[in-house]
């Protein structure tokens, strides 16, 4: 009797703590991420390999996540909201674009800065946008390519 009193709490500790670290897993990170951090908006022509959770990154250094991804109905872009650190600031002239980390690496949304004076304001949106390229549609590009080149005519 006594073993099952033990083995009922033994259970019960380890369910309490799989509880809290839940809890501190998901309450925790969205309430840090919207104490220290603004948002901004920019429109992909193709948000490929980005999702929720994927890191927006600046000179290669993690600068914001990925908050909000929708297809917009009347332009079929897909417009994506996603939050920056509280005191990066980004030029209104800068470029939002869709990088990979290699061949087989993730996708990041990727910030390069301008050079305007002026910042973009918390809750605005990144204009001068550039969507994924599969990879698939740069080997046809490259392909093409190498073929319309060996077909020209040669005099003998």
């Amino acid at each position: 009797m006594a073993e099952n009193i033990s083995e009922v709490l033994t259970g019960a500790g380890v369910v309490a703590v799989a509880i809290g670290f839940a809890l501190y897993a998901g309450l925790g990170e969205s309430a840090t991420a919207k104490k220290d951090a603004y948002e901004l908006h920019a429109s992909f022509r193709s948000a490929d390999g980005v999702s929720v959770g994927t890191d927006v990154r600046l000179a290669g250094v993690k600068v914001g996540t990925v908050t909000r991804l929708d297809l917009n109905p009347d332009t079929y872009y897909a417009d994506a909201t996603f939050s920056m650190k509280d005191g990066i600031v980004i030029p209104d002239d800068s470029t939002a674009l869709i990088s990979s980390e290699g061949l087989l690496g993730g996708n990041f949304l990727e910030i390069q800065p301008g050079g305007s004076p002026v910042a973009v304001e918390p809750g605005g949106e990144i204009l001068d946008t550039q969507g994924a390229v599969g990879l698939i549609q740069l080997l046809m590009k490259f392909v093409g390519k190498a073929s319309d080149s060996g077909s020209g005519s040669s005099s003998e």
